[in-house]
């Protein structure tokens, strides 16, 4: 008997342009680099999730004589993807909605299937790995790298900050993704089906340590902490008030203040051969 299917996971943090903003920061060499030893001019590539496309242009300009499909569940994203491909002069890239769950691809379409953060965001991770795997030809790869959140660290220990860090578990979990997915996504690899052998698990970082690096990240959490997705959850589901949460955004504000601040946060990676 085929089990009940889980419930739809909702983006935690939604596309308000305070996280947009992050998103767009990402690029290949902070965001892939595990993955870019591994790619060939001629390759197809699929980039699943790509929000606004700035890791798929980077993408494109690794495989020349190759292709590279950007698909992301939000429409509106999009439009912002585009424009970035275009500013770019970048002619071998395209951008369509769809559905990680249930990609619109044959089966065996593309050399390389990749997703950045999405994993912690969906209800059945597994499953969408396994759909990445239909997707891709014998042979081929998925890629996925996803943060694994209460490994964050930061100094100086701002009190409240670790009060941050354990609402977000709680609206993360709310919202039907897994916050600590860095950690499980190499188990999550072998439960879709990829051998232990084929698996290549690795980890890296995003680390914000400069006066400039440090203002964008503190801002950037105080804006999203009020404004996002994020503050609507966590006010639904009863987690913190309004006031908590200009709390919680004067607590990113002051650590961002701080001379010696510093912040890492851990992703977990993986390279599945099919």
């Amino acid at each position: 008997m085929a089990s009940n299917p889980l419930p739809p996971a909702t983006y935690t943090a939604g596309h308000h342009p305070s996280v947009l903003r992050s998103h767009a920061w990402r690029t290949a060499a902070n965001s892939a680099a595990y993955l870019l030893p591994h790619l060939q001019p001629h390759m197809i590539i699929l980039d699943v999730g790509c929000g606004p496309g700035t890791i798929t242009c980077d993408l494109a300009t690794h495989v020349p004589a190759g292709h590279v499909t950007g698909n992301d569940a939000a429409a509106s994203v999009l439009s912002t993807a585009r424009a970035t491909a275009s500013s770019r002069d970048l002619h071998n890239v395209t951008f369509e909605t769809g559905d990680i769950m249930a990609l619109q691809y044959p089966d065996a379409t593309f050399d390389v299937v990749h997703t950045h953060q999405v994993l912690q965001h969906v209800s059945d991770p597994v499953g969408a790995l396994r759909e990445m795997r239909r997707v891709t030809k014998p042979g081929g790869m998925v890629a996925a790298r996803v943060a694994d959140f209460e490994t964050m660290s930061w100094w100086p220990e701002v009190a409240g900050m670790e009060e941050w860090q354990r609402l977000y578990v709680k609206v993360a979990r709310k919202s039907g993704g897994e916050p600590n997915a860095g950690r499980r996504v190499a188990a999550w690899a072998r439960e879709a089906g990829f051998e232990k052998e084929r698996v290549q698990s690795s980890a890296g970082s995003w680390c914000y340590s400069t006066e400039e690096e440090v203002k964008w990240w503190s801002e950037m959490w105080a804006e999203r902490t009020v404004k996002s997705g994020f503050a609507e959850t966590a006010v639904e589901g009863g987690f913190v008030d309004e006031a908590g949460l200009e709390e919680v955004a004067g607590v990113w504000r002051e650590w961002g203040s701080r001379e010696d601040a510093w912040f890492v946060m851990v992703h977990g990676e993986v390279i599945c051969w099919v």
